[in-house]
């Protein structure tokens, strides 16, 4: 199968059928074999019927219907293990993504080499408020300096095309549907391009995705994935080392109340106690919080070889001799 089209979706019950006809059309004209998955994610209007009534007319649509809400990123991890097409191109059921664009990004898969291609939505012009355009601008400058991934401009553009390896390779939850270019990048995946994409106004109903909060989760999320990707699998290194740095400077600073006060006595000079000083209070609270980073430390790294991962590495090919 040349594309499988995954259609993450919620309370888009009139946008479906036009989408599908468009997505449809588009695949006939360039004679690719495809199926198209939708994925529920938990809609309290008619899509699901829609999908049903779809799937009756045509064999190449499927559909994963979620018992409640879970979010994009669950429903993109269901959608992918359902994939079964060597390119898999993911985007949003509200017909702001143009299914025009579909043969252009198989073809930089196909042709060019590359393992992800992310939309780059140049044209919004549809009276986005200022409350949207700006943190986004500020989380996708910030979003290329953390992942390293400098020829990016828009992570969230839910328009992508990915080789199968790709999506069979990486695992997306919570919230992660905004770094899948990050979590690409972390499995081995590094040729990563981005095409300039149409962006068309919202035909139906309003936008899922509007608040200030997205963008908060969305930086915790970048700091887990870089955190994760940096010292996921050797946490006593950062711990470790900031808790003996932390211990280190608490103790020298005991060591010198200690010995200022011990001159003191010998030279017989009237000092105040050592708990009457604060630096006496700072160095121990110090000592402190540096033995607990590096015993949290000790207990990640603990965990970490414990773990069922702990040896999983993306192994891409592999030769063997011949007995």
């Amino acid at each position: 199968m040349d594309i499988s089209v995954v259609i993450p979706l919620y309370n888009e019950d009139e946008s479906l059928p036009e989408l599908y006809a468009w997505i449809e059309r588009v695949m006939n004209e360039h004679h690719f074999s495809y199926e198209v998955i939708f994925v529920n994610d938990g809609s309290t209007d008619r899509s699901w019927d829609v999908i049903k009534e779809l799937a009756e007319k045509s064999e190449h649509v499927k559909g994963i219907k979620f018992r409640r809400n879970y979010g994009k990123s669950p429903a993109l991890y269901c959608g992918f293990k359902e994939a079964e097409g060597d390119v898999v191109i993911t985007m949003d059921a509200d017909l702001q993504d143009s299914p025009d664009e579909i043969p252009e990004l198989y073809r930089m898969i196909k042709e060019d080499g590359n393992d992800l291609v992310s939309g780059y939505k140049q044209n919004r012009k549809q009276g986005d408020p200022l409350s949207k355009t700006i943190p986004t601008k500020l989380f996708n400058a910030t979003a290329r300096k953390v992942s390293g991934i400098k020829n990016l401009h828009d992570f969230n553009c839910g328009l992508k095309a990915y080789r199968k390896d790709v999506v069979k390779n990486i695992e997306v939850y919570g919230e992660m549907h905004r770094y899948m270019p990050y979590l690409a990048k972390n499995a081995g995946f590094d040729k990563i391009a981005e095409k300039p994409v149409h962006h068309q106004a919202r035909k139906f109903g309003k936008s899922k995705f509007m608040g200030w909060n997205r963008f908060v989760n969305g930086y915790l999320d970048l700091l887990t994935l870089w955190f994760l990707g940096t010292f996921g699998k050797k946490p006593m290194h950062v711990f470790g080392f900031l808790g003996t740095i932390m211990f280190l400077i608490g103790f020298c600073a005991a060591l010198w109340l200690g010995i200022d006060k011990a001159w003191a006595l010998y030279h017989h000079v009237p000092m105040r106690l050592v708990t009457d000083s604060p630096y006496f209070y700072i160095a121990l609270t110090m000592m402190m919080i540096g033995t607990q980073l590096f015993l949290a430390g000790f207990l990640g790294d603990l965990i970490s070889r414990s773990s069922a991962g702990r040896n999983d590495y993306q192994v891409e090919t592999t030769i063997r001799c011949e007995k």
